[in-house]
């Protein structure tokens, strides 16, 4: 075509400069920018992107897989689109944005049909993605809603997997998990990770070949096997010894491949087995990763092994990962390419270089974000399993003292709450133990020091060797019983239902409250587009929000429902239900803990309520902390939303 078909050259380039999109043209195989428009150019706050390669302006295409797809491009001359990636740039003032793009990426060429550069247009779609990351907050937790749209092949896999990692004093541990064909098809990939009675640590992660019934349920059946060999002593070479002879029983089991490691974290000594699948790769903390060697064993059901064992050792700060052939045989990658490129990537998540500030620990970071942006270039065709440990430092013990006054409730209940999740405690479990806390705070108040009289309560909490948490709270007084009550005794009763173990130890110069409650750090089935982000800490105030919008009368609480701020909620109510003649609804999807003193106010409620004949609702999302407490009072309540259709 004659250049001037294409129009004046001014007003060309005036419709380039104006284009509501970014668009780049680049030369040469290190992508040096040509020519940017004008919201190309304010994308990265840097002046003199002209003449710089893309590396340069910027710097964080390096480790968020897009100088990769340049590079595919440039060598294939293929164009190559993107849809909705999560970028980091980094602005001339240091400040890092984080947005999301769809972009293709197109080759240029020479009158002899040779790749000269490339060009690229984008457009932003962060709106849309917020939008609809949005919506899926507002429903309910990810896994029931996953747990409700799968089949029933589906959930009997995730039944047979764990529901969480355990959390030992020098180790944290951490799993994700991505099946084939999101939604619709169950694998056979397991992951188990073990706390031994000896304070060691044993990780599992095995493959099973195929999908469906078949192979969840030989899946199950070799992690029973393996599972209850390693808690008997923790011999791996045993443990894989009978899931052998189970696999030569089995047609469906034979060639199933597994990886078995232990690691001691009190010297970092660790010992693996790999029967046919996939090295461990180490990170390490000060230097570039390894994949140990493999042990020479193959895939189960080839009649007796042998299993030789290989040995290494972690440093603290070090991560071992154990993965499953889906995440290292994806689409269009050869296996020694993909096995680098795991490294690579497994590196930068740990060190946090990419996706920064997501709020996750360590491991937890390496195996969401290394599936995140191992597999939205190239997709893939099977399961995706990734099991993580790094080993680390114990944490210091909580030690805290607090005034024997109602308004000590809250600190207490932050306090711990925090300390477990710098730990990378469950929700149930920071739930659970916040709530004891709560609970025994309040008793030694209310019975160590009657009538407001000084005294200091004492909460210290240790993490054992095993995974469980041993909790105290302690106070110098003398027990007082109070006159019988309705609410008399509730909330011990409740602390013994929520948690493990509990002991109550009254003497002539203190009461001491023991708890004890094994821990755990979820494990997370990942989903197609990507995980959620952090959910913001939980508010210390009590919120009683009124809700216009809703057709009838409603109100949420957001907040800590305790001793201390009972006394508001039963004061809002009273108003609110006009002493029990007015229909309410009352939202406790924001209450985040509901302790004994705000039980009493709702069953006061709830009965003003019915002697009146009102219709007063509770509504309790399935799984939340306030739905937890009223089904161990059976107090009646709903967990769907009595307004969702309107």
């Amino acid at each position: 075509m004659a250049l001037e078909e294409a129009g004046d050259a001014a007003e060309v380039h005036r419709v380039f400069e104006e284009m509501p999109i970014v668009m780049y043209a680049m030369a040469g195989p290190d992508h040096r920018i040509v020519a940017a428009n004008a919201v190309a150019r304010a994308i990265s706050g840097r002046p003199g992107q002209v003449g710089r390669t893309v590396a340069e302006v910027f710097p964080g295409a390096l480790t968020q897989q897009i100088l990769e797809v340049y590079d595919r491009v440039y060598r294939t001359g293929v164009a190559q689109p993107a849809l909705e990636w999560r970028l980091q740039v980094e602005r001339e003032d240091g400040r890092r944005e984080e947005k999301y793009w769809d972009f293709v990426v197109s080759p240029r060429f020479d009158e002899s049909g040779a790749v000269i550069g490339l060009t690229q247009y984008s457009v932003e779609v962060t709106g849309r993605v917020r939008e609809r990351e949005a919506e899926r907050q507002r429903a309910e937790l990810a896994e029931r809603r996953y747990a409700r749209a799968r089949d029933v092949v589906v959930a009997l896999q995730l039944e047979l997997l764990p529901g969480g990692m355990p959390v030992l004093p020098r180790a944290r541990a951490a799993a994700g998990y991505l099946p084939a064909e999101a939604d619709t098809a169950a694998g056979g990939d397991w992951f188990d990770a073990l706390a031994l009675s000896d304070g060691r640590l044993a990780l599992i992660l095995g493959d099973v070949a195929g999908h469906g019934v078949a192979a969840s349920a030989t899946m199950g059946q070799l992690r029973a096997v393996v599972q209850d060999r390693l808690l008997d002593g923790g011999d791996i070479a045993a443990a894989l010894a009978a899931a052998d002879r189970l696999a030569g029983r089995l047609p469906a089991a034979r060639g199933a491949t597994v990886c078995v490691a232990i690691l001691d974290p009190a010297d970092g000594s660790l010992v693996y087995c790999t029967a046919g699948h996939p090295p461990p790769l180490l990170v390490g903390a000060g230097g570039p990763s390894r994949y140990l060697p493999a042990t020479g064993a193959g895939p189960l059901g080839g009649g007796g092994g042998p299993f030789p064992l290989g040995s290494d050792r972690l440093a603290v700060g070090d991560l071992l990962l154990l993965v499953s052939d889906g995440l290292i045989e994806r689409p269009g990658r050869e296996y020694a390419e993909s096995l680098v490129e795991l490294a690579n990537v497994a590196e930068d998540t740990a060190a946090d270089r990419v996706l920064r500030d997501s709020g996750l620990t360590p491991v937890q970071r390496v195996c969401v974000q290394t599936i995140e942006l191992l597999l939205r270039p190239t997709g893939h065709s099977d399961d995706v399993t990734m099991l993580a440990v790094q080993r680390v430092l114990p944490p210091a013990p909580l030690r805290r003292s607090f005034g024997a006054t109602l308004e000590s409730i809250a600190p207490a209940h932050a306090a711990i709450g925090d300390w477990l999740r710098e730990l990378g405690a469950g929700d149930k479990d920071v739930t659970a133990l916040r709530h004891a806390v709560s609970e025994l705070v309040t008793n030694s108040i209310q019975h160590a020091y009657r009538g407001g009289a000084p005294g200091r309560v004492r909460l210290s909490a240790d993490l054992d060797i095993d995974g469980q948490v041993r909790v105290e709270v302690a106070d110098d007084g003398r027990w007082h019983e109070h006159p019988p009550s309705i609410s008399g005794g509730l909330g011990l009763v409740l602390v013994e239902q929520m948690v493990h173990q509990f002991r109550l130890r009254r003497g002539h110069h203190g009461t001491t409250a023991e708890v004890r409650h094994r821990i755990t750090t979820p494990a997370r089935l990942l989903i197609a587009e990507r995980v959620g982000p952090s959910v913001a800490g939980d508010p210390e105030l009590l919120l009683v929000l009124d809700q216009p919008s809703a057709p009838g009368p409603r109100v949420r609480l957001d907040g800590p429902v305790t001793a201390a701020t009972a006394g508001v909620l039963a004061k809002e109510l009273q108003r609110l239900t006009r002493n029990g003649t007015r229909p309410l609804t009352v939202d406790l999807t924001g209450v985040t803990l509901l302790a004994s003193a705000g039980v009493v106010v709702l069953q006061h409620v709830l009965r003003r309520d019915a002697e009146h004949d009102g219709s007063l609702v509770l509504y309790a999302p399935a799984g939340s902390p306030a739905q937890h407490v009223l089904t161990l009072s059976a107090m009646p309540h709903r967990t769907d939303d009595p307004h969702a259709a309107a």
